[in-house]
């Protein structure tokens, strides 16, 4: 996948994860790095139960990269809290 395919998966999943644990975008970078780190995330979780990771530019790889990156956010918040959070 190419440099642009990652940002693009990695804004919408990680804008997705921002809305669904925090009711509200982190920004346009964070949202970015939230998401592309989520795809690593949600792609060894994913392969870990016997399915693919993130392929390219599909509604299954943003599926997920959100739930890498839901994951991640939430382990965030355990451990920093929700004010001291990203």
């Amino acid at each position: 996948m190419s440099i642009i395919a990652w940002l693009v998966v990695g804004l919408v999943a990680g804008w997705i994860a921002s809305m669904v644990v925090n009711r509200r975008g982190e920004g346009l970078i964070m949202d970015i790095v939230l998401g592309v780190i989520g795809a690593f995330v949600g792609g060894f979780i994913f392969s870990a139960l016997g399915h693919g990771g993130v392929t390219g530019i599909n509604i299954y790889s943003i599926f997920v990269a959100a739930v890498g990156a839901i994951v991640l956010l939430l382990i965030v918040h355990a451990f920093l809290g929700r004010r001291g959070a990203l």
